[in-house]
This record gives structure tokens, C-alpha cells and sequence, in this order.
């Protein structure tokens, strides 16, 4: 017989968590596509789109901690089971494309710095070596041990935020210099509600072992949205300072070459791990006999492949893909659980139909709205409108479903 799951995941745990997730490469770069903006409009659709996105985040996190299930088997409430399992193999697709995206980010970055420090240049040793930490990272798991290791991280991806704001805010040109480029207020309040918004389909994947729902909401909000919002800011400082948001060029003129080396694996290592443990559990929605931690290792050993053998690190058209897909379904769940208060898996429902409908209008809604360029984005109008037309349909659809015969 297995042993009692342990909620014991405090507020301190998900803060630090959240925290180091955010805390990557990738958030940085993502940050730098701002620029166009100039500081001060950059800043503040990065503020407001976090405040929006990491309110989304945290919702679909309570879930989580209420009913004590990971985040796509939770989708099973609205789309059923066979529903959800559409959803888990979206889920590990787009997570095995962050696994590659980070390692590949942060391999580039290191390489940076060991070709300017000992004129090794090796993106692919680089790679293989990042994917190395974050088989050892998974490999700790959620242990005792995992949640020392991650304080200890945490604490120097901290210093590492330090240093980077420094070296930015110091520069008096931050406020003043012109950027080339064009991008709308939509644009970019888009960017920053859609990296929240990609951490959707894991959240309650750790939310489920939260000691309290309040410690679960209240550490997640504040650690994603500090530790993301700072990482975009520094981005976009850097892209507007230096017409490069890489920090390892920051790190490297302020001489802190062998600092920059292990920082830099650092933050890669502490956000990847999350991808891949979470593609690991996404599986077992539907192949519930797997053992979560060893489809992690073998989901990070796939993405570092892919960060070796395949170019993705234009990955603005990956954050939208992302979007079209996970916006409307989670504006469908969190309807159906906090609106219509409907909190119990139905174990007969294999798919509801109309549920599946509107996630398909709102993917093509999605694009729409991009194209369109709307002052508010994309997700905060399509998500909206799923869950006004869902509500409104709600009883006139609710017999399209297909259901386990007995």
C-alpha cells in the first residue's frame, strides 16, 4: 500500500518555487521584444499583464489545491476524460518545447561567456551539460532535499537580480534612448499575460500539495509575479541599453565571468526542471501506471535533443500557439468551477462537446485578436468572451455530451 500524500508545500516553499521559475533566460528575452516601447510603456504593460496573467495563474492553481489533482486532470470538470487527454498531449508538447527552449537559451548564453573566457565555443557540450543539471535537479524530486537546494538557489538567483538591475538602472540613458523597431501597447501587454499563462497547465501540478489554499495562492502570486516582472524589466532595460537582452553580456562587462558561468546554469536549471517534471505528470493523466519522475527524466532527455538538433528560439510565435490553446480552456474551467461552482469529476463523462466547440472558437478568436492588434491584447478579450458565450449556452448545451455507457 502507498504512502498518504504529504500537503506540506508552504507559502515560503511556493514563493521561492515561483520565484526561481521565473527567473530564467527565456523570461529575459521575452522582456527584450519590448523594447520598441521605450522604458516606460514597456514597464507598464509588463506590470499589467503580469497583474492579469499571474491572477489567471493562481485561480487554476486553487483548483488544484482544493480538489487535490494535477492541473490537466482537473480540465476532466468541463471536458471529460477523453477531453483531457487532448489536452495533456498539447500540454507535453508544448512543454518539451520549453525544456528545449531553456536549455538552448541558456547553453547560448554560457557560451558566451566560456568563448570570451577561455575561447571554448560549444553550444552543443553546452546543451548536454544543462540537460545534465536538470536530470540531476529532477532526480531530487520534491524531497526534503529539493526544497534546501531550491532556497539555496533562489537566494543567489536573488543576488543575480541585484546585480542585473544595477547595471542597468545606473545607465542614465534607460529613459531617454530612441529604440528601433515597432510594437503596440497590445502587443506587448499580450507577450507579458501569455508567459503566466504558459505555466497554466502545470500550477496545480505543485498546488496539490499545498499546506493551505491561502499559502498555495498567496506564495505563487507573489513569487511569479516579482520574479517575472523583473525578469521582463531587465530584459527590456538591456534590449534598450545595449540592443541585447542576453544577460550574459551584462554579466560579462561588469567582470564576473565565472559568477555569470554558474548563475546563468543556475536560473536554466531551476525553470527547466519545473517543464519537465510537470510533462511527467501531465502523462500520467492518461497513463496513470507511470512513475512521474522517471517520464520527467526521460521527457528532459528528449528536450535536450531537441535543443541540440532543432532551432527554436524565435519562440514569440510559440508564446501565441501557447495562448490560442490554454486561454479559452482554462476560460471555460474556471467558469464552470467558480461560476456554475461544478467541482466534481464526473467519472462517466468521457466528452463534452460543447465545451471542446468553444476552446475551437477561442483559438481562432485568438488570432484574430492578433491580427487585429487590440489595445488590450488578445487573451483578456478572448477569454472573456468565451466565458460570457459559455454561460449564455450553458443550459441549451448542457445534454451534448458523450457518456460512458453502464
Amino acid at each position: 500500500m502507498s504512502e498518504p500524500v504529504k500537503n506540506n508545500v508552504t507559502w515560503f516553499n511556493f514563493t521561492t518555487l515561483w520565484f526561481g521559475a521565473a527567473i530564467s533566460v527565456a523570461e529575459i528575452l521575452a522582456g527584450g521584444l519590448l523594447a520598441p516601447l521605450g522604458f516606460k510603456m514597456g514597464a507598464l504593460a509588463i506590470i499589467l499583464g503580469h497583474i492579469v496573467g499571474t491572477t489567471l495563474l493562481v485561480l487554476g492553481g486553487i483548483i488544484g489545491t482544493n480538489e487535490r489533482i494535477p492541473a490537466l486532470v482537473s480540465t476532466r470538470i468541463s471536458f471529460g476524460q477523453y477531453g483531457s487527454y487532448v489536452f495533456s498531449i498539447l500540454n507535453v508538447l508544448q512543454l518539451l518545447g520549453w525544456t528545449a527552449v531553456m536549455i538552448i537559451a541558456g547553453a547560448r548564453s554560457v557560451n558566451q561567456i566560456t568563448k570570451l573566457l577561455w575561447s571554448f565555443d560549444n553550444i552543443t557540450i553546452w546543451s548536454l551539460v544543462i540537460g545534465a543539471f536538470v536530470l540531476v535537479w529532477v532526480w531530487l524530486g520534491k524531497d526534503s532535499g529539493w526544497k534546501k537546494a531550491n532556497h539555496i538557489a533562489v537566494i543567489l538567483l536573488f543576488l543575480l537580480t541585484l546585480v542585473l538591475s544595477v547595471l542597468i538602472f545606473r545607465n542614465h540613458d534607460l529613459f531617454s534612448k530612441q529604440v528601433t523597431g515597432e510594437m503596440t501597447f497590445g502587443s506587448a501587454l499580450e507577450l507579458a499575460v501569455v508567459m503566466p499563462l504558459s505555466w497554466l497547465p502545470l500550477i496545480s501540478d505543485y498546488t496539490r500539495f499545498a499546506k493551505t489554499k491561502h499559502g498555495g495562492a498567496g506564495g505563487s502570486w507573489l513569487g511569479y509575479f516579482f520574479g517575472s516582472s523583473w525578469m521582463y524589466i531587465i530584459g527590456l532595460g538591456a534590449a534598450i541599453i545595449a540592443s541585447d537582452p542576453d544577460p550574459s553580456a551584462m554579466l560579462l562587462a561588469a567582470n564576473l565571468g565565472m559568477v555569470a558561468l554558474g548563475i546563468i546554469v543556475l536560473a536554466t536549471v531551476t525553470t527547466t526542471f519545473l517543464d519537465a517534471y510537470s510533462a511527467g505528470v501531465t502523462l500520467l493523466n492518461i497513463f496513470p501506471k507511470l512513475n512521474e519522475k522517471k517520464i520527467a527524466l526521460i521527457m528532459t532527455a528528449i528536450g535536450t535533443g531537441l535543443a541540440i538538433i532543432v532551432n527554436i528560439e524565435q519562440y514569440q510565435d510559440f508564446l501565441y500557439a501557447i495562448g490560442s490553446v490554454f486561454a479559452p480552456l482554462f476560460a471555460i474551467l474556471l467558469t464552470d468551477y467558480f461560476l456554475f461552482k461544478n467541482k466534481t469529476i464526473q467519472k462517466d463523462l468521457l466528452i463534452n462537446w460543447a465545451a471542446l466547440i468553444f476552446c475551437i472558437i477561442g483559438t481562432i478568436l485568438y488570432y484574430q485578436f492578433i491580427k487585429f492588434d487590440f489595445f488590450f491584447g488578445s487573451t483578456i478579450p478572448v477569454m472573456l468572451l468565451i466565458s460570457i458565450l459559455y454561460s449564455l449556452t450553458w443550459r441549451l448545451t448542457k445534454t451534448w455530451k458523450y457518456v460512458r455507457k453502464s
